[in-house]
């Protein structure tokens, strides 16, 4: 007797396993549908492709109305004012970088539980929770100041991608000038081949090394695009902005004693209040700081293949 064969449950379908660490420095894992995300974040479908495991996108840092969108290296995260959100991954390199953003955030120390099969589950074991996180040097008689949380979480992405670019580079590095010598004393198809895939990786690492670059030098030549970064700012502006036009109206009487000068005055303040830009120097100069990283890695590069790797 045939079987009527029940349809395949299709729970879950469409859904992805989001790491999420917010600005009180607490991590969790949020299950959700990609349009989930573009609501809460305010990004549209083009946005959220770049970002795709599966595709292969140039480096790429994006400033929308509510959000930073970062694919870096390993790094493929969505920076709002309040939260980062990454694809979930049980890359090491990936687990650094929580590890490193939560002690950002937080000023804390944070380590690893080694005895778990999660890398991330103990990482919340040691909170000191004191102003230790990203500073930006200002002029003297001033002091430091604390960077906005979009910005910690952006200076932990970008130092995380050339910590992996540096890494990779020094590794070159030490076997590119030693096979070159036993290259130029004992020409030999093994000794050939091996200087055949240094070359290889060397092109490829600085093809990595310029997008980078050239997307830090983007940012930096477009003030309207470091601009749309702010977004604690940009947040902060638009709550005084609606908190304004909450503002309960004058009672009658006081209404009653104004001029029409007064009203019409306060009718021009009122339709006033709009976004106000703000000053990038903060950013830029953080983004200078590793502009001149990324390009100090190209010039290491650019040095191991003038012997003709």
């Amino acid at each position: 007797m045939a079987t009527t064969q029940q349809p395949r449950r299709r729970q879950g379908i469409g859904t992805r396993v989001w790491l999420v660490v917010s600005e009180a420095a607490d991590l969790r894992r949020d299950e959700v549908t990609k349009s989930h995300i573009m609501r809460r974040t305010g990004l549209p479908a083009r946005d959220l492709r770049v970002l795709d495991p599966v595709l292969t996108y140039p480096s790429t840092i994006l400033g929308r109305e509510r959000a930073i969108v970062i694919n870096l290296e390993h790094i493929k995260a969505i920076v709002t004012a309040t939260e980062v959100l990454m694809v979930n991954s049980n890359n090491p390199l990936v687990v650094d970088f929580v590890d490193d953003l939560l002690h950002r955030i937080s000023g804390g120390v944070f380590q690893q539980a080694k005895e778990t099969n999660d890398p991330y589950r103990g990482v919340v074991e040691s909170i000191q929770r004191e102003d230790s996180g990203a500073t930006l040097v200002e002029p003297l008689g001033s002091g430091p100041k604390s960077l906005p949380f979009e910005f910690k979480a952006l200076e932990a992405c970008l130092e995380s991608a050339c910590k992996c670019l540096e890494s990779e580079t020094s590794t070159l590095e030490q076997e590119a000038y030693p096979a070159l010598d036993e290259l130029s004393s004992h020409i030999s198809t093994l000794n050939l081949e091996r200087v055949r895939q240094i070359k290889s990786r060397l092109v490829a690492i600085s093809g990595r090394v310029q997008k980078v670059r050239d997307e830090l030098e983007h940012l930096l030549d477009d003030d309207n695009d470091m601009a749309e970064m702010y977004l604690t700012e940009k947040l902060k502006q638009s709550m005084e902005q609606m908190s304004f036009r909450e503002e309960p109206e004058k009672d009658d009487a006081g209404l009653d004693e104004e001029t029409d000068d007064d009203s019409s005055k306060s009718g021009r303040n009122s339709d006033a209040v709009t976004y106000a830009k703000p000053n990038v120097e903060e950013l830029e100069m953080l983004l200078e700081a590793y502009f001149a990283q990324v390009d100090g890695i190209s010039q290491k590069l650019s040095t191991v293949s003038r012997p003709n790797i």
